[in-house]
Formats: structure tokens, C-alpha cells, sequence
């Protein structure tokens, strides 16, 4: 038993496309998940063992790399396989490929820790945990993850989103589940972006759109059902035609950072589908709002 094992097989449907035109971010997210889930089975990790034993793999960190788009109707699979392993915590790598040309469209590296259910506490993984992990162990090719300077705090950032968690919205451990995260940053964006011009009637008039290229998430406590959630996001780097964006998750219940998402993306030439220079004015607009970096 080792290699990759495939962990999902599905097409994109058409509610599932965003304003984009392309495969909306978060149900690339409901695909990991599940391909999550179907590489921890197969590892004995998966929810059989969380109902049994009451401790879990939970996700902590995802780097995704969005390389090519998935639009209306197209087939896609994954493949997933462990590329690491550490004491309290694997590392599950995805490779999305379009099921038609073969072509991979995006790499997503999944950090899950090994915890207590209540409490979220470390747990060591066995020795026979460890070994199942290892022959499920795959070389991972998939590009480096650059480590960025952050804002030390908040100032600067402007409020993006607001709501309170959903009960429908629930994973199988009974908390919020990865894609919705991702719904609520990707209404952020659109408000983050609109700060500095890029608002929604400028993208329909000129065909112009957001296309990301990378995504990097990170985790921390758990939400639940009617917890109230907040974002606010900044704009932290303007080029040619890129975009470097930071959200911020807060749980307005108890204070706590509960998600953090670094966004990376393109101006988007909507017909040709290729990226395209913002307008000077917008980017002298995008200028004007950035929010310094620790570096």
C-alpha cells in the first residue's frame, strides 16, 4: 500500500461558477475537504476513528496554488497522498486535475493536527498511526510556499464581512467546514477590492474580474453554530496586474482570531482570460490604501 490514492471524482456544476466565470474558490475547498477526509480513512484517521475515540484530525494550514481554470461542466479528480509526517500532525498533499486534458489545476498542501475533540489539545500521534501515514507517503513536487511579511496588527484594515455561523454549515466533527471560511473571505474581497475601484459595476462594464492564484489559509479555534463572525482585509501589495491581499477572522463572541487568509490574484481580461494591467487611476487608488508590512 503507498502512492496516491485517489480521494474524489466529481464535475463542476453551474451554481457552483461565480461571477468569474471559473469554479468559485470555496467549492475548490468542499473538493479538499472531502479528499481530506478519504486520505485519513485510508490511514485509519478518518471519521469512523473521531466518533470512536473522540479525537480527530483537524485542519490547521492550507497552501493551494490555483494553476488552471475549471469552468461549467468540466470533470475533475483527486489525488492525494501524505507528505509528511510529524509528531502530532500530517501534511496531506491534493493534486487537482481536470479528468479531461489530464492537466493539473491546482496543488493544495493540508496540515492537520492531531487533537482532542474537546479542547482541541495535541495528541502524539502512535507508532502504528505513524507507520499507516508513512505508507500512504508520496514525493510532493508541488510549488514552494514563499513566506510573505505581514502587518503586525489590525490598523488599516477596513471591516469586509460580517454574519454568524449557519447550523447547515457544519463539518462531520460538528464545526464550521472549510468552505465556508472561504465563502465568507471571498465576500471580503469583493469589498477590499472595491475600496480602491474595483467595485462590481467597474467589473461588469470593463469585463474585468479577480482570478487567485494562491491561497494561504490558516486555522484557529473552531466555530460553531451561531457564533458571530467578522473579517476585515487589506490591501498589502499593488503590481501591474497582481493583488496581495490579508483577511482576518475574528470570532466577535470571544475575541479570538479564529482564520487568517493571504490572498493572491490577478486582474482579469474576462474574454481573454488572461491577466491584464489595472487602469493607472486604480492602481494610484490601490496605492493609497495599502497597508504597511513588518518587513
Amino acid at each position: 500500500m503507498s502512492g496516491w490514492l485517489e480521494t474524489y471524482r466529481g464535475t463542476v456544476s453551474r451554481w457552483e461558477v461565480d461571477h468569474n466565470d471559473h469554479l468559485t474558490v470555496a467549492y475548490y475547498f468542499a473538493r479538499i475537504a472531502d479528499a481530506g477526509l478519504g486520505a485519513l480513512q485510508a490511514i485509519g484517521l478518518g471519521a469512523d476513528y473521531a466518533a470512536h475515540e473522540r479525537r480527530a484530525c483537524v485542519t490547521v494550514d492550507c497552501y493551494a496554488r490555483y494553476s488552471r481554470e475549471l469552468r461549467v461542466g468540466d470533470i475533475l479528480h483527486i489525488e492525494s497522498g501524505v507528505g509528511g509526517v510529524e509528531p502530532a500532525a500530517l501534511v496531506l498533499g491534493h493534486k487537482l486535475f481536470n479528468s479531461e486534458t489530464g492537466e493539473v489545476c491546482t496543488t493544495v498542501e493540508q496540515r492537520v493536527g492531531h487533537v482532542e475533540l474537546v479542547g482541541r489539545a495535541a495528541v502524539p500521534l502512535t507508532a502504528a498511526q505513524r507507520r499507516a501515514a508513512e505508507a500512504r507517503r508520496v514525493p510532493w513536487d508541488g510549488p514552494a510556499r514563499e513566506r510573505r511579511p505581514r502587518p503586525r496588527g489590525l490598523e488599516g484594515f477596513l471591516d469586509s464581512a460580517r454574519d454568524t455561523v449557519k447550523p447547515w454549515e457544519l463539518d462531520v466533527l460538528g464545526h464550521s467546514a472549510l468552505p465556508f471560511y472561504i465563502h465568507r473571505f471571498s465576500a471580503a474581497n469583493g469589498h477590499a477590492i472595491a475600496a480602491f475601484g474595483m467595485t462590481p459595476a467597474y467589473l461588469r462594464d470593463q469585463r474585468r474580474g479577480f482570478s487567485t492564484f494562491e491561497f494561504q489559509l490558516a486555522l484557529g479555534a473552531p466555530l460553531g453554530p451561531g457564533d458571530p463572525v467578522r473579517v476585515r482585509s487589506a490591501l498589502l501589495h499593488v503590481g501591474t496586474s497582481s493583488m496581495r491581499l490579508l483577511h482576518v477572522m475574528t470570532n466577535e463572541r470571544s475575541g479570538e482570531r479564529v482564520a487568517t487568509l493571504e490572498q493572491l490574484g490577478v486582474h482579469l481580461d474576462m474574454d481573454a482570460r488572461r491577466p491584464t494591467p489595472l487602469p493607472e487611476a486604480l492602481r494610484e487608488k490601490a496605492r493609497a490604501v495599502l497597508v504597511p508590512t513588518g518587513d
